[in-house]
């Protein structure tokens, strides 16, 4: 009997993915020189985005990936789509649209640490996702979905589309993975964000706050009460981030604390959480244990500061594998 192999690999019309992720993107500015950003003169392109870069750091990994969000049919939104392409990140669900433009960044250069960012998102072609964007195949074809906390404070139409998709893979028996990604200057009020961002947590499987967003969401200070709240609601697995010493772990069996990478040199704290989050859901998908699920997070954590870009530290297989064979723990 002849089986059509590529017939069996599709969905519906579309290729079965490892993971499927949605959210904005936006074009970047990066300053070339140090100083205040109104006072830089030089500033070099890339993109930016919480969600993209979960999709392109695993992409790089050799999983399939599938984003989904809108991006204006202007400069940004094509050179989005492009990069995108080159990274093998399916973009196939992504309209570009007349009505609104790409939003953007500028990003300031540092020695160490935090860069200044100055954003230009509002009334965005990202902020106007809505449910009219979910297709079923396409995100059936999946399985397994990223969310962070990021599109439901875009706007009502992106925040109840991120309450719907999230029900519907649900439903469908997908596995879903949630980084808080806290924007309090997105929101209204305190309040709103942790009711809201909560909601969105008790629905997945695997949730990933930071140790202060883990505090402000919750009201506990201790990993383990934090960890608890979510597992009480019933998320499976929470990973908890405590900066440069490490992450700690939890399920309703077991707990335990993986402590970091050594880092030669912080150039840019911008997508270590999204590199960290690369790490933990490529291990899991791959059928390692936590501890190593974690280990890998807190390289790819570690990787992502040590480079200027928000993405520019996401590794290779073979980089990963490189960087976890030649790296000493903290």
């Amino acid at each position: 009997m002849h089986v059509n192999i590529n017939k069996l690999k599709k969905m519906g019309e579309f290729m079965i993915k490892d993971v499927i992720t949605f959210g904005e993107a936006m074009g970047m500015l990066i300053a070339e020189e140090t100083g205040d950003l109104s006072e830089v003169k030089t500033f070099s392109k890339n993109m930016a985005g919480a969600e993209t870069n979960v999709a392109i750091g695993l992409a790089r990994l050799g999983l399939k990936v599938g984003w989904v969000g809108r991006l204006g049919n202007d400069t940004f939104g094509r050179y989005i789509i492009e990069t995108l392409k080159k990274e093998q990140v399916d973009v196939s669900n992504v309209p570009l649209i007349q009505t609104h433009s790409t939003g953007f960044l500028l990003k300031s250069k540092t020695l160490k640490g935090d860069p200044d960012v100055e954003y230009f998102r509002k009334f965005s072609a990202g902020s106007t996702l809505s449910v009219e964007d979910y297709n079923t195949d396409y995100f059936a074809s999946s399985k397994h979905m990223h969310v962070t906390g990021i599109p439901a404070a875009l706007s009502a139409s992106a925040r109840e589309f991120s309450v719907y998709v999230m029900d519907e893979m649900k439903k469908q028996g997908k596995t879903i993975s949630f980084d808080p990604n806290l924007r309090p200057s997105l929101w209204k009020s305190e309040n709103e964000m942790v009711e809201v961002i909560n909601s969105l947590a008790f629905k997945a499987d695997f949730v990933f706050p930071g140790i202060s967003e883990g505090k402000i969401l919750t009201g506990y200070d201790k990993a383990s009460d934090i960890a608890d709240y979510y597992l009480n609601k019933g998320v499976k697995l929470v990973v908890i981030k405590v900066g440069k010493e490490g992450a700690y772990y939890k399920t309703k069996e077991e707990e335990g604390f993986v402590p970091g990478f050594k880092v030669e040199k912080v150039v840019d704290t911008v997508g270590a959480g999204d590199g960290f989050a690369v790490g933990v859901t490529s291990a899991l998908l791959e059928g390692l244990t936590i501890k190593e699920a974690v280990r890998r997070g807190n390289a790819i954590g570690a990787l992502a500061v040590m480079s200027p870009g928000d993405k520019d530290g996401l590794p290779s297989r073979d980089g990963l594998n490189k960087f976890l064979e030649e790296a000493s723990m903290n």
